[in-house]
């Protein structure tokens, strides 16, 4: 068992990559950019708090499939607004893309984060038809904490969560860099206070703890240059779901945080692999 000092240093990415203000500071320059330029809708409201709002990025055409990205922050920061820079390269390929928010701890509690991005997928599924999207075609992504959500989103009923939705609402999953097992994030220092996890709770909201429904399509990736917790949170997911987990990328050179501009970077096997998904050849 790691001790705190050690989870501490595992689990604390931004500590380990000193120029992340800057990157933060991109990432929101370069997303407001992508609104000004781009065709969008703003803050479509998916639940009933001023946090469950997601944005869309329509295709050209209709009938496209649809990309939903989950962002990170560790479940307390970061804003949907922030990674608006992941939709231009999937738009340019006739792949429309939602980005969805949702309550920050510690105001809000991981099960209810969960909650409202099953929220989010349901109001996405009923309201396809005015959008649209392929219902067929849906793949959720996520970074680190959102990767986190979509691997909750794979191990959801869906027919038990509302009766109007189909077992195989989803398409595929691919979580980079994410977090599949919440005991020792619970009992990490610099986050403890906020996500107020003890060892029940956090195996309550662990997606290793369930088994997903249905053979959706799982692809993990990490960094290669992230800490060895985070390549052994992937591994967990290999291990806890081998008949859904289809592909593991290693992605050369990225630290936490590259990681994810990755999946923006058309041409990059991670933006392909996620592509694959959305055509239904995530194998």
């Amino acid at each position: 068992m790691l001790t705190a000092a050690e989870l501490d240093r595992e689990y604390n990415a931004r500590a380990a990559i000193p120029e992340h203000p800057a990157i933060f500071t991109r990432w929101r320059e370069q997303s407001a950019a992508v609104r000004a330029a781009q065709r969008h809708q703003a803050d479509y409201a998916y639940g009933d708090t001023a946090d469950e709002r997601l944005d869309l990025f329509p295709a050209e055409h209709p009938g496209a499939p649809l990309l939903v990205f989950i962002h990170g922050g560790y479940w307390r920061s970061l804003d949907k607004s922030d990674f608006s820079f992941i939709a231009p390269p999937f738009v340019e390929a006739g792949i429309a893309v939602a980005v969805t928010h949702y309550g920050l701890a510690p105001a809000t509690r991981l099960e209810d984060m969960v909650r409202q991005q099953l929220r989010a997928l349901t109001w996405l599924y009923r309201n396809i038809p005015a959008l649209g999207i392929d219902r067929r075609r849906i793949v959720v992504a996520g970074h680190s904490a959102g990767g986190h959500l979509a691997a909750m989103l794979a191990a959801a009923d869906w027919p038990q969560w509302a009766a109007d939705l189909p077992a195989d609402l989803l398409a595929g999953i691919l979580s980079i860099s994410g977090l599949h097992d919440l005991v020792p994030l619970a009992r990490t220092p610099f986050l403890a206070a906020d996500l107020q996890l003890d060892e029940a709770a956090a195996r309550r909201v662990s997606p290793i703890s369930y088994r997903p429904h249905q053979a959706v399509p799982v692809i993990t990736a990490v960094g290669a240059a992230e800490s060895r917790e985070f390549h052994r949170q992937s591994a967990l997911l290999r291990s806890a779901w081998p008949h859904n987990v289809r592909r593991h990328l290693v992605l050369d050179g990225c630290h936490h945080l590259a990681a994810v501009e990755t999946l923006a970077q058309r041409g990059h096997p991670l933006f392909e692999a996620c592509c694959d998904l959305l055509a239904g050849s995530g194998t």
